[in-house]
């Protein structure tokens, strides 16, 4: 009888897929204190990998010794080391992609791991798929706190076959290569490669080559890379090391060529898609930190970016999400510089657009009276759940509940219309995502006295025809005790009379005596060290030490660094 065929390729389906058919590329420079875990974790997936080629790009710390004593035990283990340092990724990933005899190849750094399974499943949706790529989930690890972020979680939601990349142009923001698994032969035959040498954000460029070569791709659900994040490291990674306006110009050059590649090869729409995401991603998060730079780097950094959304087009621009858009407008108008707080705080995510609202001659919203050209009028029409909505907040610890004060602005008559009613408040713990602490508190228009306490009643009649109120504000005690130890993102769900609701972060107000770090007495562990602040995109968070032993702790680590 004839073997059944896959209906994709015409050949018969993998009896045994997970035979040794797999080889994974370790790479590694001066990384002997964790190499030694990315090589176990690889050989750990078990039969399914052929072989490791761990590729030691010259270091001098002692990490190709370290993996040679690993090879004796070890037959599937195999060490390339490069005579001459290559300066960055792409060179010892290629060396490991010519090196390898096996079907499939997948792709490691030294300072992540793979999760067990991570090699069967993909293998197997290769295999069972008739794919060329299979791809899995990626989660963040941040290290030591362990906190985990899911990397493109929608890409991921469920097992999916994707037949052309173009169907799917959300695969143009997973840019990694390390959380998936190639066919070697569809590789080769395409000469798809990484940039050689010194080429930071290599991973843009060669996913790019990938996708423009139309590979059937397999997704899958499971977590397949461990992506470890050591913010504390002596040498940080590429994508942690945004301190030089290097740095930036190297992203922007890899984001370009990976245009041009999708482009050349006639996938325009997986093109213009990797513009809208630069817009989205890269641009927010280095506007979120430019307040963090000196003005030589703002500078440098201003003209780059004028620079290069220059070569954007109308349509580039349609494609990505408002923020992004309107960020990219304010510095195309501007030669220098300016208006960085306000531009943060619609990098956040969510966006905040704060004061002041300006509007052209005509009434269409505008970013300011002096750069009308940069146009809000999307304001007038969004749903107010996607409005970029400004609301500050202030904690005040006191002994007696520490009082939490939210104001909310008025947009364009957008808040009056909607007709502000209630807040919901929760302090958020960053290392884990538990939710520590809820308050509610009723919204009274600015131009009226506080009522006696929170109430979730109407703060209106709802006809929306408040439109003198330029803001809303509410009132909660908080017993910060009930949170304990750790540090805390302030989160917010806004509800209105018109059934609507708005999730967003609060702007922390930086007034006299705020953001001030407290002693308060507490019933409950004796004091507690309150220290509210304001994180890289201007949200309000807080870091709490219950106790007389973490008040002393914490003071203790303070005035150390102080001697140091």
């Amino acid at each position: 009888m004839e073997a059944v065929r896959t209906k994709e390729t015409g050949t018969p389906p993998d009896p045994r897929p997970h035979r040794a058919r797999v080889c994974v590329v370790v790479i590694g420079y001066e990384d002997a204190a964790h190499v030694g875990d990315a090589v176990r974790s690889a050989l750990a997936q078990g039969p399914a990998v052929r072989e490791v080629i761990a590729v030691d790009d010259c270091s001098s710390d002692g990490s190709a010794n370290l993996l040679d004593r690993l090879a004796l035990d070890e037959p599937r283990l195999r060490v390339v080391r490069r005579e001459v340092n290559s300066g960055g990724c792409g060179s010892p990933r290629n060396d490991g992609l010519d090196a390898t005899t096996a079907p499939y190849v997948m792709f490691l750094d030294s300072d992540d791991v793979l999760p067990p399974g991570a090699v069967d499943a993909l293998l197997t949706a290769a295999t069972g798929r008739g794919t060329e790529v299979a791809a899995g989930l990626c989660v963040r690890r941040e290290l030591p706190s362990g906190r985990e972020v899911r990397w493109q979680p929608e890409l991921y939601a469920g097992a999916a076959l994707v037949t052309r990349p173009s169907r799917r142009v959300r695969l143009v923001h997973d840019t990694l290569c390390v959380n998936k698994l190639y066919r070697t032969d569809f590789l080769r035959e395409h000469g798809i490669r990484f940039p050689e040498g010194r080429f930071p954000y290599e991973d843009f460029v060669f996913t790019a080559r990938v996708l423009a070569a139309r590979p059937r791709i397999a997704l899958i659900p499971d977590t397949v890379y461990v992506w470890h994040v050591r913010r504390g490291a002596e040498r940080l990674s590429i994508s942690l090391d945004r301190s030089g306006a290097d740095n930036w110009r190297a992203r922007i050059t890899a984001h370009a060529l990976a245009y041009d590649i999708l482009l050349a090869a006639g996938e325009k729409r997986l093109a213009r898609a990797s513009r809208a995401r630069f817009l989205d991603h890269a641009l927010r998060m280095y506007v979120r930190e430019l307040d963090l730079r000196g003005p030589v780097y703002r500078r440098e950094w201003w003209a780059l970016t004028r620079a290069y959304l220059a070569t954007f087009d109308a349509a580039d621009f349609a494609l990505a999400p408002a923020p992004g858009r309107v960020i990219a407008q304010v510095v195309l108008a501007c030669e220098k510089p300016r208006d960085l707080t306000r531009v943060k705080e619609v990098a956040a995510r969510p966006a905040r657009l704060r004061p002041p609202y300006a509007r052209a001659p005509d009434g269409t919203p505008v970013w300011s009276a002096d750069l009308p050209h940069v146009t809000l009028e999307h304001l007038l029409h969004r749903p107010v759940r996607l409005l970029p909505v400004a609301v500050d907040a202030e904690l005040r610890p006191r002994a007696r509940g520490t009082l939490l004060r939210l104001r909310l602005h008025e947009l364009y008559g957008r808040m009056a219309d909607a007709a502000p009613a209630t807040v919901d408040a929760e302090f958020v713990n960053r290392r884990d995502g538990r939710t520590g602490l809820t308050l509610t508190a009723r919204f009274r228009p600015d131009d009226t006295e506080p009522g006696p306490g929170p109430d979730p009643g109407p703060a209106c009649d709802g006809s929306g025809v408040d439109s003198g109120v330029d803001s809303w504000t509410a009132d909660a005690s908080a017993d910060l005790a009930a949170l304990g130890s750790g540090t805390w993102d302030l989160r917010l769900c806004l509800r209105f009379h018109d059934g609507t609701t708005r999730e967003t972060t609060a702007h922390a107000s930086t007034g006299p005596g705020l953001l001030r770090r407290a002693v308060v007495p507490s019933a409950r562990c004796g004091v507690l060290l309150v220290q509210p602040y304001a994180t890289h995109a201007g949200s309000l968070a807080l870091r709490i030490a219950p106790g007389l032993r973490g008040t002393a702790a914490v003071l203790g680590r303070r005035l150390k660094r102080l001697l140091h």
